[in-house]
């Protein structure tokens, strides 16, 4: 007679399943969000009354951050996505992904801060 049984044969599923990363899906939606997100910015920048002052009438036209600031944010995040997306390890993807969100709120604020 078989004394075994068959949960202390069959393996750990638990144990020797990977752990899901989903690094990837968010690196990818924050990609794909990020265009609306300055669009939406930009809109809310437009309806402030000191940069429809400046647009108008030409007054109070200060800039915040400089430009250079929004293209350097967005090169690093869109270099960053692509290591999110490509990286085999899982530690680097989450450091991708880490660095494209920082990067992404980096340029959103220099668009908001722009006439500020």
């Amino acid at each position: 007679m078989n004394t075994t049984s068959a949960s202390a044969t069959a393996p750990d599923r638990a144990a020797t399943a990977p752990e899901r990363d989903s690094s990837r899906f968010w690196a990818g939606l924050s990609a794909a969000l990020f265009p609306g997100a300055c669009l939406a910015a930009g809109v809310l920048l437009l309806s402030s009354v000191q940069v429809s002052g400046c647009i108008t009438h030409g007054v109070q036209c200060t800039r915040g951050l400089p430009g250079w600031l929004f293209l350097w944010s967005t090169g690093i995040g869109a270099v960053a996505f692509i290591v999110a997306l490509a990286a085999p390890a899982r530690q680097v993807r989450q450091a991708a992904l880490t660095t494209q969100l920082l990067a992404e709120c980096t340029a959103l604020l220099v668009i908001l801060s722009y006439y500020a």
